[in-house]
């Protein structure tokens, strides 16, 4: 695939207007703000918040994360699309992002495990994308201005109805209130067995399970299945939606709440009474992300959105009890807040960006949950021993 034509990067504080010459893609933000730019991937459009994420690698893993649904990611990397695509880094089947934001063209694939090329790939997944906006600009108005909401549109034509495009723009409400675990969670029970890929072998199968799991899927990464059947755990992925007695009857012996998108708060609406019924069962309890959220709120913590977010793999997180830093991978756009913690609930790992709560402990059983993603997928492995941990929980 030849490479697009290069241009200059479009004006931040572009108004609405007639399109440039070369603009096959505009991205409209709810203030009115436009950016032009030239399209890649499906020709479509899609509105949803637009955040960023400042990973250096892991683009397919990033926009195959259930986490990323009604977002439209910018990616602070320029170099997006160097190592192509594949069929084994995939965090779920079936996309939930909205689109993407891109400095430069997809960079043409080069590596040995490329099957396709990113932008044949997002036309099959019918998602949207801009590439030659000054991403930098974006990400500095995101910083300051918080996550706002956004229009991508990709028109090969050139032709765009700016203000329409602004009006459904402003008219999206946002992420808080959205129970959108509900879109991305599985419909029914399902067994779960691969394990993590191997250079030279791919991916492994679980063959001789030690403990048998049951995950609450809010959204869960493929990997963080993996982490799981690679310690040894049968895993039983059943809907956001199962109750207590539907996971206690499973016999589990012990219990993940996966990460996810949204609100924690709507979601919780329905997953809170589940987690609360868990919680008595004295069973081991280990959540992620989303899962953390819901776990807080289940003890009687409370969730509050964050001004523009953590989506990124390279975040400091203090280990509180060793003193020892992590470098973490992380999306979330919510937070628990630290003032709400009920006694008995401590604060475990806490944020060294901007001092945010990362992670909790029950005192006297044996539940705890990050707000981050051990998993590293993509990002780096310092916080791998957190599956370790649960397993050991399981273990007495």
């Amino acid at each position: 695939m030849n490479a697009l034509k290069n241009s200059e990067p479009s004006d931040p504080e572009s108004a609405a207007g007639e399109a440039p010459d070369w603009a096959t893609a505009a991205l409209v933000l709810g203030n009115g703000k436009v950016f032009w730019g030239r399209g890649i991937g499906a020709a479509s459009g899609s509105v949803g918040e637009v955040c960023f994420n400042t990973s250096l690698t892991g683009y397919q893993e990033i926009l195959t994360d259930p986490s990323y649904a009604g977002q439209i990611i910018t990616f602070t990397f320029p170099h997006i699309g160097n190592v192509g695509v594949n069929d084994e880094d995939i965090e779920t089947l079936t996309p939930a992002a909205r689109g993407l934001v891109l400095r430069a063209d997809i960079t043409q694939p080069s590596n040995h495990r490329a099957m396709s090329h990113l932008d044949a790939w997002l036309v099959k997944h019918d998602l949207p994308g801009i590439c030659g906006i000054d991403t930098r600009a974006l990400t500095r108005h995101i910083r300051d201005g918080g996550a706002p909401t956004g229009l991508l549109r990709h028109s090969p034509d050139g032709r765009f109805d700016i203000a329409a495009m602004q009006g459904e723009s402003s008219a999206w409400p946002g992420l808080e209130g959205m129970d959108l675990a509900a879109e991305v969670t599985c419909t029914e029970n399902y067994t779960w067995d691969e394990t993590q890929w191997r250079l030279g072998i791919g991916h492994g199968r679980l063959t001789q399970p030690r403990y048998h799991v049951v995950a609450m899927d809010f959204g869960v990464k493929r990997n963080i299945l993996r982490c799981l059947a690679t310690a040894g755990c049968r895993v039983t992925v059943v809907p956001a939606s199962a109750t207590a007695d539907d996971i206690l009857s499973l016999d589990p012996d012990g219990i993940f709440l996966s990460n996810g998108p949204g609100d924690p708060a709507a979601t919780g609406r329905y997953a809170v009474p589940a987690i609360q019924g868990l919680l008595k069962s004295g069973k081991p309890i280990f959540g992620i992300c989303l899962g953390h959220q819901i776990l807080a709120l289940a003890l009687g913590a409370t969730t509050e959105k964050m001004h523009r977010g953590h989506r990124g793999a390279n975040q400091p997180v203090k280990d509180l009890a060793t003193g020892k830093v992590e470098i973490t991978s992380q999306n979330h756009g919510f937070v628990v807040q630290r003032d709400s913690l009920p006694a008995g609930v401590v604060e475990t790992h806490t944020s060294l960006f901007d001092g945010s709560l990362e992670g909790i402990r029950v005192e006297g059983q044996p539940v705890f949950s990050v707000q981050y993603h051990p998993e590293a997928s993509p990002g780096p492995q310092d916080s791998h021993y957190l599956f370790q941990r649960f397993i050991d929980l399981m273990a007495d």
